[in-house]
């Protein structure tokens, strides 16, 4: 009987030693594991992203062009001329007189075809009547140095020679004047009277093209 027992507790004797043996060397790896491999983890990723940022960044400023810039077309814009009115005859109901176009910057610039012409009246510049008449064909382009003056012959019409129900005589201020291929304008005082009624027989304002002074 003695026998029998001890022979019987030899087995879970032995498998709860091995249990505690696996336990003790499972617990010993994971510690040995872990704290061998936290610094070469953390240094690995740190130094890799780094070296990769950098990489890149010089890459791309290296390969990157610069942006272009907007071409010079050497076009007379608004804020490179000065503006005025010259001295004028009048002959059959109109009085014509020149515009001036002096080229104030400090670089050439070209000027060819029709000046845009309006009268504007009112503290806000609105618009009285329809734009100049474009008469005649365009010309030549005009080179002007700094300095130097082109020219660009306006009819202004005397309004009261037409039918005031019709015309609609209105006090203007002056005339707005854009340069050919130019969106920005220029004002030239000049007051007077125009016509706000767009439906007059005949034109209150007409240009020829632009010309050496």
């Amino acid at each position: 009987m003695v026998r029998t027992k001890l022979s019987r507790l030899f087995p879970v004797v032995a498998a709860s030693a091995g249990v505690l043996a696996l336990s003790a060397c499972g617990s010993g790896g994971t510690t040995n594991s872990a704290s061998s491999s936290t610094p070469s983890t953390t240094a690995s990723p740190t130094s890799t992203t780094v070296t990769t940022t950098e990489s890149s960044a010089t890459s791309s400023a290296a390969t990157t062009p610069p942006a272009a810039q907007p071409a010079d077309n050497g076009l007379c814009k608004a804020g490179d001329v000065k503006l005025s009115l010259g001295q004028g005859d009048a002959g059959a109901g109109s009085v014509y007189r020149p515009l001036l176009i002096k080229n104030v910057s400090s670089k050439p610039c070209t000027i060819q075809g029709f000046p845009g012409v309006s009268y504007v009246a009112g503290s806000d510049g609105h618009q009285v009547g329809k734009d100049a008449f474009r008469e005649g064909t365009k010309g030549n382009a005009v080179k002007l140095d700094p300095g130097q003056t082109a020219a660009a012959d306006i009819q202004f019409v005397n309004v009261h020679n037409f039918d005031p129900g019709t015309c609609d005589p209105t006090p203007v201020k002056g005339l707005r004047i854009y340069l050919p291929q130019e969106t920005a304008s220029n004002f030239v005082p000049a007051e007077g009277t125009g016509c706000a009624s767009t439906k007059i027989p005949g034109n209150q304002l007409a240009v020829k093209t632009v010309h050496p002074a």
